[in-house]
């Protein structure tokens, strides 16, 4: 359920993104994406229910923070599920080891500006998504490294309706979640590390021959 394709270095700062799914055909899909290397070391991929997911990435999302020092900043997608799960892996959170993300949202004046746990994906956020992760991708400012994401991209299409959306028969859980991976990105500011980077680098991966630790 997890692929990794570089080891996890100290001083890393990750924003980690989730795309929940309600079971069925669908499959949870998480991306790590590493603001200091600006490429995705790490991704979960899985079918079954959102609680799913929260199981396995929540003793990863501690490891990180071993490993790197650095909180990571984490989110759901809140449809499907999402916001509870959310909210259930923010109760999980007692060691403090990883930071939910709050989405700004506004009302009919500035003032009216609020926080919200989590990413609301509607018609005003998802074009901008997928329309700034196709720039990312364009210009090669992110590198992807997983075959399975790589392969949603290309089966990416606009309908004609004018809609990007997977073709038929194809899936977008990964594209979703790397579109949502690379908001996070944009957004959230990395924090101070009293680690240089690239002084330090632990000698195991995240997961090795005998799984996670």
């Amino acid at each position: 359920m997890f692929r990794q394709y570089r080891e996890i270095k100290k001083g890393e700062f990750f924003v980690v993104f989730g795309d929940t799914s309600s079971g069925g055909a669908d499959s949870n899909a998480c991306q790590f994406l590493s603001k200091t290397m600006i490429d995705v070391p790490l991704v979960y991929h899985q079918k079954g229910i959102a609680t799913e997911m929260t199981n396995s990435i929540f003793p990863v999302l501690e490891r990180l923070f071993d490993v790197t020092g650095l909180k990571p900043v984490v989110a759901y997608e809140n449809n499907a599920g999402g916001i509870f799960e959310l909210e259930r892996l923010a109760a999980l959170n007692r060691n403090n080891k990883y930071e939910i993300y709050k989405q700004v949202t506004y009302g009919t004046t500035q003032s009216e500006q609020t926080e919200k746990i989590g990413w609301v994906t509607n018609t005003a956020t998802r074009p901008r998504m997928l329309q700034d992760l196709k720039n990312a991708i364009d210009n090669r400012l992110l590198r992807v490294y997983d075959k399975q994401t790589v392969g949603e991209l290309y089966s990416f299409i606009i309908n004609r309706f004018g809609k990007p959306e997977a073709e038929q028969g194809a899936h977008d859980d990964l594209v979703m979640s790397l579109a949502g991976a690379w908001q996070l990105y944009q957004q959230c500011e990395t924090p101070v590390s009293d680690v240089e980077f690239g002084l330090e680098f632990p000698n195991d991966l995240l997961f090795n021959d005998k799984g996670l630790y």
